[in-house]
């Protein structure tokens, strides 16, 4: 069920509250464009949209009297509880903004009950509670983890392929996929041929590090380009889709939306994606100065809470705005136990001993015998998603915000925005279309906020008080660990300056993405 719209202990049951929730339902249409189905008993509506991954000819959902409502462990598929007259729940924030008084995310690994009302956690693992584990690590049992995890997404009745940007996370993944692909249903009914994807300005990092994955793999390669202004002038569709005002988010999401609007195009209609790695194994480059495994262990626990307002929401929002599926199988639960069962101290990045960030995920892999990947695409640096589709994507970003946010309006910024007030011109610039679309203070609530460098938390400036005055979320904010880092005179500041143009909003074009396959 990939979009739904459930209105509980209705006090209206004219034909006109009917008619509102189909209306309703319809803006999650991008969600489930396969099928579409309405339910009351009651005084109380179920309507879903579907996206027919198994079983497409068979469309109907089984609905039943009674419900339970739940989120998946991570938060991986968004979800929405709102209320007012009556209780809502929606698989998107534009469900239910309009009729609820208030709403908020509901929160991952948490049921709700008709029966006995109120939340419930489902989901407690022994990680949650942030003991610090002391179990040996163990190569072999990691690697088989994930693999099995790769293998259960794998179940599909349609074409499908996964989502390559040349780095470690989504390497591993196409391998993987790559490995077993064989001996699937899927692969008896569409060939063991695998479609891989790649997004990138022309001659991004990603691009060609995704190119030389695929020809070593062997995979039916696809690869996307898009230019700055395409990238621009889709920000407000993005903004829209993925409910968020997040810079992180917004400037991945922008090049993952134009992706997968030309994927869907061919007729794909599930990707499998890397999601999750650096939040499990403290890939981001601040967690090289994490100064002990407490620390870290601690941290990577705090970033998995997180992921659902954050690489959650835009990989599955981003995908889902096209009808198209995204698939996350570094956090399947079983491996996530596995991977955060590992005494940290073999997480530590300790260039002494040889090991950068996600030494343990690299050493998994890293097989002589029956090599999963080149030995320096296992070893390759992290690259955010932001920054490997090409540098001059965030740049451009800075350059538009600079020619569209006035210094006026920065030094304003606290009282129009007194929660989570922009820092930058960027932010402002996303802020402005974000309460557009979604002016209620419950959705402004729903994006979380505070300092970030490097897709940190608060703790990279407390770990390196020096990166307190670099606070821009790209890994090149990184300074003295990214190898591109920015230049000391292109650091980004708090509050950039620059020309007073009065603000102007750019309507939506179609993006002109080119394909190579």
């Amino acid at each position: 069920m990939c979009g739904i719209l459930a209105v509980l202990g209705c006090a209206d049951d004219t034909q006109g509250k009917r008619v509102r929730v189909l209306e309703l339902s319809r803006r999650l249409k991008h969600r489930g464009p396969d099928w579409s189905g309405m339910h009351q008993v009651g005084d109380c509506y179920l309507s879903h949209q579907r996206l027919a991954i198994i079983d497409p000819a068979s469309g109907d959902q089984p609905l039943y009297n009674s419900f339970i409502a739940a989120r998946d462990a991570i938060g991986v598929t968004p979800l929405y509880i709102g209320w007012g007259i009556d209780g809502w729940i929606s698989s998107e924030m534009k469900g239910l903004n309009d009729d609820c008084e208030h709403f908020e995310i509901f929160p991952p690994g948490h049921l709700y009950s008709s029966k006995q009302g109120g939340f419930k956690r489902w989901y407690n693992p022994p990680w949650f509670s942030e003991v610090i584990p002391s179990v040996p690590y163990d190569p072999l049992a990691l690697r088989k983890a994930f693999e099995k995890a790769v293998i259960k997404r794998l179940m599909t009745d349609v074409p499908f392929g996964v989502l390559l940007s040349g780095g470690l996370d989504s390497s591993l993944v196409a391998a993987v996929t790559v490995r077993h692909l064989a001996g699937t249903k899927a692969a008896k009914r569409w060939g063991t041929k695998l479609h891989s994807f790649c997004v990138g300005l022309e001659g991004s990092p990603d691009l060609k590090a995704a190119k030389e994955v695929a020809n070593y793999l062997g995979t039916m390669h696809h690869e996307f380009t898009f230019t700055v202004q395409d990238g621009i002038d889709a920000i407000e569709d993005v903004i829209y889709h993925t409910e968020t005002y997040d810079v992180t988010t917004i400037r991945a999401s922008t090049p993952m939306f134009l992706m997968s609007r030309k994927i869907k195009s061919l007729g794909v209609k599930m990707v499998i994606s890397g999601e999750g790695s650096d939040e499990i194994f403290g890939g981001y480059l601040y967690f090289h100065k994490a100064p002990n495994k407490e620390e870290l262990h601690r941290e990577t626990c705090q970033k998995i809470k997180a992921l659902h307002q954050y690489d959650c929401l835009r990989a599955n929002k981003a995908t889902s705005a096209w009808g198209l599926e995204a698939r996350v199988p570094f956090l399947d639960k079983e491996f996530i136990n596995e991977a955060m069962s590992i005494d940290p101290e073999w997480k530590m990045i300790r260039p002494d001993l040889g090991r950068i960030e996600k030494w343990v995920l690299r050493k998994a892999f890293d097989d002589e015998e029956q090599p999963f990947l080149p030995k320096h695409i296992l070893y390759r640096q992290k690259e955010q998603f932001s920054d490997g589709v090409g540098y001059s994507w965030i740049d451009g970003l800075k350059a538009h915000a600079e020619s569209n946010v006035t210094d006026k309006m920065m030094s304003n910024a606290k009282f129009i925005y007194p929660h989570n007030t922009p820092t930058t011109k960027e932010a402002y610039c996303y802020r402005m279309i974000f309460e557009r679309f979604f002016p209620q203070n419950s959705a402004i609530l729903t994006v979380p906020g505070g300092p970030s460098v490097a897709c940190s938390t608060a703790k990279a400036v407390e770990w390196d008080a020096q990166w307190s005055g670099n606070l821009d979320p790209s890994g090149r904010a990184a300074l003295g660990v990214h190898l591109s880092a920015y230049e000391q005179e292109h650091l980004p500041a708090t509050i950039l300056t620059g020309t007073s143009k009065k603000p102007r909003m750019i309507e939506v074009a179609a993006p002109g993405v080119a394909i190579e396959s």
